[in-house]
């Protein structure tokens, strides 16, 4: 941090200034919080913090509304009436953890597995994966599941990392920026900040999106692409510059697998397989001696086509000939891949070359002396100037896996991997797939009392690692980790409460949610998901799904459904710990971390859920939780933060370590560590060497920087996985040549999608649909303003955002006689919404829209019950089914990724047909009563107005 003085932006109106980290969105912006009386009087950016430096959108200004909403719980709840009545009573603290361990106590020593435990966008996974991981049960997932999971997992398996919260754009040195289905609420400053360096630099930005809004609004170049086929149009791309030749042989060579060796030998277990020497190593095809050798021999040039003999007799060819027979078929070809993705022909062309040219013909170099995993000294990094970005919209569909790995090879491809000018990695990545753990949660890994053996969430190397019985049935109850989403890293949220009122693959007992608005936005359904959260067995009475405790610090419309309310604080009134063990705030330059710490104390008889849950984890024994003696180990979540170690020297945070705080990465618990993260500004950072900076995946003074910091105890290099053996062994699987064998139910679904090169199918619902019937495609974007659903009952928020209508081309407008203000009926295979509709010319013409999350439940967030938002907004949940349409086959297929199991969100085909003006959309759902609500009149403008006067 710098000492020199400051021009003031603005009068003080503070008697204190406090540093911290916004929670408004997943950015993690460094924030002044200015203090007078006790109470919070302004937010601004922090000008010295390396995320955002200084810079705060609207949603980070807006936290003192949020700190200060009337929807703000207030004390423990226990539910007196039916659920969803929004009937409670408040209770002490010590009554509710009492009831809390009782319910998870008789779990845990009957059967670990009867507790679902899930997150959402809760920023402290490490510590909950933890907590479940000691509980022994292996139903434990975050979010991840109906986010961004195919981004994540296609990356790491692709090339050890992803876009978003594992790496960024080169800002600074890029020439070509395409940004592929960017959620605006997420990343804002850093992305509005980058877009303005590559405005102001002369590069040139091309945007990829169905909706042109936000960033997309000032993009040189708009692609309005048909949802859901991306990966089409980028294999298109590839398809062109393999005819042009125009790819970086020596950087595929040096880093990737392309010159691996694949088994030729159809009908054996070991087709498609890399071939391998007597230690493992993958082999080459060496050109000068013309025999198959290990990869890193010295040396050694390896071929990147030809079908080569291996010394068992059998033949291999390389993988990259595999990857350029397939993307050379004229079926990947810009004619055929636009009458699908409604991008012109001389478009996909144009992007084509640009990227070519940008890459080979504006290459850049740092003069920089490195050296490199295998020994060799370079004098300079080679840079190729082409960054790409995508996160959501390219995730979000069945396809979606696939797509994420096809962008990452386009990276590849052109040597666009880490290099100076495009996308970079952020500490702790990359990391190569064999450094991450596989999951656990198979039968053997649990049992009464007992801990899991390992994390829950991993990556599957094969169907080995399944989490399934010894039939082949699930072990977890949102079926992650077996043949329906074999590699599920972040676990099927949005299954749970489907799987759990079914009973399939088995019944639960506790259902404990934090932060997961399950009966209304986060869910596929919502109608059918709050019927089954009140749903009674008919026999007995009780709940199908018996007991459910929740969490949360606002009276969201999921509170109404629990059974038990454990009411969180404000993030301006707990400790969280932004750590290195989950998403960090490191940039490519920087290791970083951060912290928050109360900079108020709550006003309410409130408790951060992390420290309740560290309670809890001490009235239930857990080992890791209580010492020999069954005492408590850890007073609090920063009691926790400070000293909990995870390997030797390793604990949550990577800042001032060491009995005198000297340390970084590794070091000894440190008592004052949370006292220098305060002083320091709530966050550290450690500055990369500057030879480590680029070609991290096979840098060596990156990797002994990376070793010195904790990340591994061993150098991981990275080989980038541009032909993936995990998938072809569960093709194997599927084609009953490799054990354990796919049900025949699965195995066709298996063939047609794990495909080891990247490929495009058309979405599911969209296959099982008539198109004709249904000829629109309908999305959701999370606009700018706010996050998730939290940010839409903030009063300043709520000033830009009230409402959503629906908007609808201009051509679909024309073809139904619709103008600004009618009222339409949307209509899904699964359900049917009214709502209002508003014309629009900057869309795909064939994709209506609307905000996520505005809408919300009549008397839901602290909101007065005639709220536009309840009477005029509305979810397009209402009309997206938790399963696909029946497709003959006697199954109901989740509607998700089948690789990762991903929520198909942006999968949804439709029609439309006009509709009575009305008032209110449809449907409408009676009001509920929950508390938290404020019962008197409030000027939600000015909370608080007693002090600010």
């Amino acid at each position: 941090m710098t000492s020199e003085p400051r021009l003031a932006l603005s009068t003080p109106v503070a008697d204190e200034v406090r540093k911290t980290t916004c929670y408004m969105c997943a950015c993690r912006c460094g924030i002044n919080v200015h203090i007078k009386d006790g109470k919070i009087r302004y937010i601004e950016g922090n000008r010295d913090h390396p995320v955002n430096r200084g810079v705060l959108c609207a949603k980070g200004s807006a936290g003192i509304m949020q700190h200060y909403a009337p929807a703000r719980l207030r004390a423990p709840l226990k539910r007196t009436g039916p659920r969803g009545s929004g009937e409670f009573q408040e209770i002490s603290w010590e009554e509710a953890l009492t009831i809390a361990t009782g319910w998870l106590d008789g779990v845990r020593h009957d059967d670990p597995k009867k507790l679902a435990f899930f997150t959402g966008r809760d920023q402290s996974q490490s510590l909950t994966g933890f907590w479940a991981q000691q509980f022994g049960t292996p139903n434990y997932a975050a979010h991840g599941g109906f986010c961004s999971v195919n981004m994540a997992a296609g990356g790491i398996m692709t090339i050890g990392g992803a876009f978003w919260e594992f790496g960024a754009p080169d800002w600074d040195r890029t020439k070509l920026f395409v940004m592929f289905g960017v959620a605006e609420d997420h990343d804002s400053n850093p992305i509005k900040m980058g877009i303005a360096k590559v405005k102001k630099n002369g590069a040139r930005f091309v945007s990829v999106n169905p909706v042109r809004t936000g960033y997309s609004a000032v993009a040189d170049n708009w692609i309005g692409i048909r949802p859901g086929t991306d990966g089409l149009l980028i294999l298109a791309v590839v398809h062109e510059l393999l005819k042009a030749r125009r790819i970086d042989v020596d950087y595929l060579v040096r880093y990737s697998n392309a010159p691996w060796l694949v088994i030729d030998a159809p009908g054996t277990a070991e087709h498609g397989l890399f071939a391998r020497d007597a230690d493992g190593k993958p082999l080459i095809f060496e050109t000068v001696t013309e025999r198959a050798v290990p990869v890193g021999t010295k040396g050694a040039r390896p071929a990147l086509s030809g079908r080569h003999e291996l010394p068992d007799g059998r033949f291999a060819v390389p993988s990259f000939q595999l990857l350029a027979e397939k993307y050379l078929d004229p079926k990947y070809a810009p004619e055929a891949a636009s009458v699908e993705t409604g991008v012109a022909v001389d478009v996909i062309r144009g992007l084509a070359a640009e990227i070519a040219r940008v890459a080979f013909d504006e290459a850049i170099t740092i003069e920089q002396p490195w050296t490199d995993v295998h020994g060799e000294r370079h004098h300079h990094f080679v840079g190729r100037p082409v960054s790409f970005h995508a996160m959501r919209g390219l995730s979000a569909h069945s396809n979606g896996f696939q797509t994420a790995r096809a962008l990452h090879m386009l990276q590849v491809l052109i040597g666009a991997v880490d290099c100076p000018g495009a996308f970079r990695f952020e500490p702790p990545y990359p990391k190569p797939l064999e450094a991450h753990p596989t999951p656990h949660g198979k039968a053997e890994h649990f049992g009464s009392a007992k801990p899991l053996s390992g994390p829950h969430l991993g990556f599957p190397r094969g169907p080995e690692d399944l989490l399934i019985d010894a039939e082949g049935k699930p072990t977890r109850i949102d079926k992650a980790f077996s043949w329906d989403a074999p590699i599920s890293a972040h676990g099927l949220m949005h299954m749970v409460i489907a799987n759990a009122h079914a009973g399939d693959p088995y019944p639960i007992d506790v259902l404990f949610l934090y932060m997961a608005n399950m009966a209304w936005n986060s869910s596929m359904n919502t109608a059918g998901v709050m019927k089954m959260l009140e749903d009674k067995d008919p026999e007995t009475g009780e709940y199908r799904i018996p007991k459910i405790i929740y969490s949360d610090a606002y009276a969201s419309e999921m509170v109404a459904y629990a059974d038990l309310v454990l009411p969180d604080t404000t993030y301006l009134e707990r400790h969280d710990c932004i750590s290195l063990l989950d998403r960090p705030i490191s940039e490519p330059d920087a290791v970083q971390d951060a912290i928050r710490w109360p900079v108020v104390e709550p006003d309410r008889d409130v408790r951060g859920f992390q420290s309740v849950l560290i309670d809890l984890g001490a009235r239930l024994k857990l080992p890791a939780f209580v010492d020999s003696r069954g005492t408590a180990i850890y007073k609090d979540y920063a009691d926790y933060i400070v000293r909990h170690e995870r390997r030797p020297g390793i604990g949550p945070l990577a800042g001032f370590r060491g009995l005198n705080g000297d340390k970084a990465g590794r070091g000894a618990a440190n008592p004052d560590q949370l006292k220098r993260y305060i002083e320091n500004g709530s966050f550290f950072s450690a500055h990369i060497p500057l030879e480590a900076q680029f070609f991290k995946h096979a840098n060596q003074a990156y990797q002994d920087f990376a070793v010195r910091m904790g990340f591994f105890d061993t150098p991981q290099p990275v080989t980038f996985q541009l032909y993936s053996e995990p998938l072809q062994k569960f093709r194997l699987s599927a084609e009953g040549l490799r054990a354990p064998f796919a049900p025949e139910t699965h195995r066709q679904r298996i063939l047609d999608s794990f495909t080891p090169l990247p490929d495009w199918y058309r979405p599911f619902e969209e296959a099982l649909v008539d198109r004709e019937t249904y000829p629109y495609h309908a999305i959701t974007q999370r606009p700018a303003a706010m996050y998730h659903s939290w940010g839409s009952m903030n009063a300043w928020l709520r000033q830009i955002h009230t409402r959503n209508p629906l908007y609808v081309p201009g051509p679909i407008c024309d073809e139904h006689g619709l103008v600004d203000g009618d009222w339409v009926w949307v209509i899904s295979h699964h359900g049917r919404i009214k709502v209002e509709m508003a014309r629009m010319e900057a869309v795909n013409s064939s994709t209506i829209w609307t905000w996520n999350a505005i809408g919300k439940r009549k008397g839901a967030w602290g909101l007065d019950e005639d709220a536009p938002e309840a009477k005029k907004g509305f979810l397009m949940n209402h009309l997206i089914h938790e399963l696909l349409p029946p497709k003959g086959d006697g199954m109901r297929w989740s509607n998700s990724d089948p690789i990762t199991g991903q929520a198909a969100w942006y999968d949804l085909r439709v029609r439309i047909e006009t509709a009575e003006k009305a008032q209110i959309s449809e449907p409408h759902f009676p009001a509920i009563s929950e508390p938290g609500r404020a019962h008197e009149h409030v000027d939600e403008l000015r909370y608080g107005q007693e002090w600010a006067k």
